[in-house]
């Protein structure tokens, strides 16, 4: 264990700047050049690329904003966008490069909390996410886990237990907190103490909708494309 409460190879994918508890949107930056194409879908481990790209997946409960917030980051309509939740179905990969940084795969996995299909479509989709991290754990290409949280629903302990079961099988990853933009400033500083508290260290502040967090966001992605073994 280390000074911020996890294990040392967890440590070093949160931010060491605490967030404030309030600060005004601050839109993407537009100097980094970002090319994004969809590539595959896969249903199950053995569908899954081998391409040899590094890569970063995206985790969070259905409808914490997951394709909004790729499709800020690449600044297209890349991931279809849903108001009902459960709609991914599949890990989608996305092939992203913002030169002069190396490519990579975004992995968007199902959402996990609700599924259209019922209580066994949602069975699926964390057997899929489940499927997916233990197949990656131990490859070179794989970079860790980006944990969106909602900033309005910080106590889930659909959340905790995500968080939780990626550490034990030994996932390296990283909270996100979405939808900022949606919270007063009283609540966010309420809500952002309690995500503090609960992911043992600073949570990123991210908006799809005003661009507020995505720059630091594009650094701590950069920074862990760097270290990757291709």
């Amino acid at each position: 264990m280390t000074g911020c409460g996890l294990r040392a190879k967890d440590c070093g994918f949160i931010s060491r700047s605490p967030q404030p508890a309030a600060r005004s949107p601050q839109p993407a930056a537009r100097s980094v050049k970002v090319s994004a194409e969809f590539v595959t879908s896969a249903a199950g481990a053995e569908g899954l690329p081998r391409d040899g790209l590094p890569e970063i997946a995206m985790v969070g409960r259905s409808n914490v904003g997951k394709s909004s917030l790729i499709n800020a980051l690449v600044r297209k309509k890349l991931a279809r966008t849903s108001a009902a939740p459960g709609k991914t179905r599949l890990a989608n990969f996305y092939r992203v490069e913002a030169a002069p940084r190396p490519p990579f795969f975004l992995v968007d996995l199902p959402g996990f909390g609700y599924a259209r299909g019922g209580d066994k479509a949602r069975e699926g989709f964390d057997a899929l996410a489940a499927a997916y991290f233990r197949a990656r754990v131990d490859d070179p290409r794989f970079r860790g886990a980006l944990v969106l949280i909602d900033s309005r629903h910080p106590g889930l302990d659909s959340d905790r237990l995500t968080w939780n079961w990626l550490e034990q099988v030994g996932v390296e990853r990283y909270a996100v907190a979405t939808k900022v933009d949606k919270l007063t400033r009283a609540e966010r500083q309420r809500h952002f103490g309690e995500l503090e508290r609960i992911y043992s260290g600073p949570v990123l502040a991210v908006s799809a909708q005003t661009g507020e967090g995505l720059d630091e966001l594009w650094k701590k992605i950069a920074n862990q494309i760097r270290t990757a073994r291709q």
